[in-house]
């Protein structure tokens, strides 16, 4: 079949007069006719466009396209692109990765829907109508089906839209060893090619020399700085940018700050004009100037940039705008950047291989990980080659990079689907979602999983099932009726292992809001009890240990100034003066819920201190946090108090609902309760409200009243004028009206 207006009109939109190698491939494997296909190629290989003459036939068809990624800020950037492109094609755009309880009815009327794994899953429980017009799936990066992360939730979303609407699916991945196992798990066609536009040389250095795979002449540096120095001195020479690979944040940042001084006499004049304004601009970012901060602002100051996510979204997308118009010459980041947005620089030097993991203490990282690095290097339509450089600190430790990460094959990727944690969150999305099944249709469910695929045995998997539908049935989420396991299936299924007993699983109307939610169910049963627990005597501490206490919530790392409280208050006395307030029972010291108890308790600390109007620099100081940190905590905190409030509202307990909501605006917001009424307001910040506050306007009705001039020596011109427009409307005039009579 001819779709010569497909392909023309794809390279029309995207500035190539032809198609290379990677794309050819997926041509001739029947990609535009409604194969499955399985893509494994090296970044920056033209994979992307493979994805759009796909999503353009499926428009065609009148279709819509679900692009599956992995990480918010890889859903912006291609929603950037494709919004750009193709707008003016008449074909409507949408990304969607945040409100998890929701359907997004609005989403029907696009043609290519940008979604993260998390999100999508979310859709699917709420029962999407629009998904019926799918019918092409992009997974891009489905190589991460290996993260313990995110890959058990991409892979039973693709088992349920194969199941659910059997669309075409387009799965991207990078160079893998097992490629064509996942394309048989999907019934795809597996393309692989080695192609890529700019050619990459891998290299591993050691005493001062650099060789290459495929072969060329070797790099022989001076031995006056240490090796990083040497490469990065290497680069500015030849005018080139880098990008340096560590593993912790602290490296990143006292490398930075060492190579801006490198980099900074070699800076011209309306060079550092420039970086003094993008300086200035990164460090005002907060309300309250940080020492991390002040610590970027003097690296880009010196042409160099610390990335990681300890700073925030706005911070680090100035870098990445800067690093690509050339402004910044070098960035040292963790390995998120790898995984993440698409950065690329001409070299890139790999200084760390090995971190601490819990099962095996250190050890060197995955081959896969290293090549996903390596593959930023070589940046499209300005070098015809990259440079990829792993530093080695001895001869043993050259061989082994050379023959595992420069020639070697990456791991096989392996499902990480069958442990409790994973199935505790998509058996009760499935059963909600199904509003009744049985263990026979569940099982049937796994079987087409890639855990079933690669593994072939499901009977650990099935005793895994059985334990975790025992404790959703414990925990009141689930009903079972009929057969022999009614009223007690967890006893049963521990007794047999029968796959059909005739019984039906049924969600409960709390397990079915739960698995709507999207909240583990362990933290929505922690909820419960907690709840329960408090009752009206909640405050402000108590809801914080309640939220705290949830998996979601990431724990904090404990240091002897938060035992022994050096100039402050310690965790301990903290938990003398609220222990009245906290949310179940305290452990003594030697049991062994201890640790985690304390962890959770230093996040309420954290999340009060913030609520009390503690600035950002305040808390990095006290409790070692970024701003970053922060942003994803606060994020986070508000998920989980709207699930408490939906929780709460479930349970009938009316009088704790008020309670609820005042903390989730004051963790929002970082507010004390005094200030509640006047976020709601359009441009009205912390920073803003308590101005207004601190010069009388304590009531909406005051501040109704209050003179222009005076709120523009307090705000500014232009949102007086914007507070004064809110507050003279029907809604504002209502809400005034109303404050004032609780005034008086």
């Amino acid at each position: 079949m001819n779709y010569g207006s497909v392909v023309e009109d794809i390279l029309k939109a995207s500035g190539f007069s032809e198609l290379n190698p990677v794309q050819k491939a997926a041509l001739d494997a029947g990609l535009l006719d409604g194969k499955n296909m399985v893509l494994a190629a090296a970044t920056a290989s033209g994979k992307t466009l493979v994805a759009e003459m796909a999503m353009l036939k499926a428009l065609q068809a009148r279709k819509k396209t679900l692009y599956i990624v992995p990480l918010k800020a890889l859903a912006s950037e291609k929603y950037a692109e494709f919004k750009e492109k193709y707008t003016s094609m008449g074909i409507r755009v949408a990304m969607s990765v945040g409100d998890k309880d929701s359907s997004e009815p609005w989403l029907a009327g696009f043609d290519i829907i940008i979604v993260t794994s998390e999100k999508l899953d979310s859709i699917l429980r709420h029962g999407a109508d629009w998904m019926a017009a799918v019918g092409l799936v992009v997974a891009d990066e489905v190589h991460l089906i290996d993260s313990p992360d995110r890959g058990p939730t991409l892979e039973v979303i693709l088992t349920r839209l194969k199941q659910l609407i059997d669309p075409q699916i387009l799965a991207l991945s990078a160079t893998i060893s097992n490629h064509d196992e996942i394309a048989e798990w999907l019934d795809a066609v597996p393309v692989r090619s080695d192609y890529r536009p700019v050619k990459l040389y891998t290299g591993v250095f050691h005493a001062n020399e650099v060789h290459w795979h495929p072969e060329k002449p070797k790099l022989t540096l001076a031995a006056d700085l240490p090796p990083v120095f040497e490469l990065v001195r290497d680069s500015l020479k030849k005018d080139k940018q880098s990008i340096v690979f560590v593993y912790t944040r602290k490296n990143a940042e006292s490398l930075a700050e060492k190579l801006g001084d490198l980099i900074r006499p070699t800076l011209s004049p309306q060079e550092r004009s420039e970086l003094a304004k993008l300086s200035y601009d990164v460090s005002h970012v907060l309300e309250h100037r940080t020492k991390q901060c002040e610590k970027l602002a003097r690296c880009i100051q010196g042409g160099a940039a610390f990335h990681h996510a300890g700073l925030v979204a706005k911070q680090r997308k100035a870098i990445e705008d800067a690093f690509r118009s050339g402004k910044i010459r070098v960035i040292c980041a963790t390995p998120t950047l790898a995984a993440g947005v698409n950065l690329p620089a001409y070299r890139v030097i790999i200084r760390d291989f090995r971190r601490f993991s819990s099962m095996r203490g250190m050890d060197y990282i995955p081959v896969l990980e290293v090549q996903q690095m390596a593959g930023r290097a070589g940046r499209p339509k300005y070098d015809t080659e990259g440079e990829a450089i792993l530093i080695s600190k001895s001869s043993d430790e050259a061989k082994k990079f050379w023959n595992e990460y420069v020639t070697g094959e990456p791991e096989r990727i392996l499902s990480k689907l069958g442990v409790e944690p994973v199935l505790r969150m998509h058996l009760l999305g499935l059963i909600a979602s199904s509003g009744s099944t049985s263990k026979e249709r569940l099982l049937d469910f796994f079987s087409k999983t890639f855990y079933a695929h690669q593994y072939k045995d499901m009977s650990a998997l099935s005793m895994e099932i059985d334990n975790v539908l025992g404790r959703l049935e414990q925990f009141g989420f689930i009903e079972v009726s009929g057969g022999q396991s009614e009223g007690n299936f967890g006893e049963f299924m521990a007794a047999s292992n029968l796959e059909n007993d005739g019984s039906v699983i049924k969600p409960t109307r709390m397990g079915r809001r739960v698995a709507e939610l999207y909240i583990d169910p362990l933290s929505a049963n922690h909820i419960i009890e907690s709840l329960h627990s408090l009752n009206e005597s909640m405050g402000m501490i108590g809801i914080l240990h309640i939220l705290s206490g949830c998996i979601e919530m990431p724990g904090m790392s404990i240091r002897k100034k938060d035992i022994e409280g050096d100039d402050g208050e310690s965790i301990n006395d903290f938990i003398a003066r609220y222990s009245s307030q906290l949310a179940g029972k305290i452990p003594n010291d030697w049991e062994p819920g201890y640790e985690d108890f304390i962890r959770s308790v230093k996040v309420v600390r954290l999340l009060n201190e913030w609520s009390e109007e503690a600035g950002e620099d305040t808390l990095m100081e006290d409790f070692g946090v970024t701003p970053g940190e922060l942003r994803a905590r606060i994020e986070i905190a508000d998920w989980l108090f709207y699930s408490m409030t939906e929780i709460a509202g479930l349970l009938g307990l009316k009088d704790m609902l008020s309670s609820i909501r005042k903390a989730r605006i004051r963790v929002k917001y970082g507010i004390r309760e005094e200030l509640l009424p006047f976020v709601k307001l359009r441009n009205i910040g912390r920073v803003r409200a308590r101005a207004l506050f601190n010069n009388g306007y304590t009531t909406l009705g005051k501040l109704r009243n209050a003179p222009l001039t005076s709120l523009t020596n307090i705000l500014g011109p232009k949102t007086a004028k914007d507070l004064k427009a809110q507050l003279s409307g029907p809604a504002g005039e209502k809400q005034a009206v109303q404050e004032t009579l609780e005034d008086t």
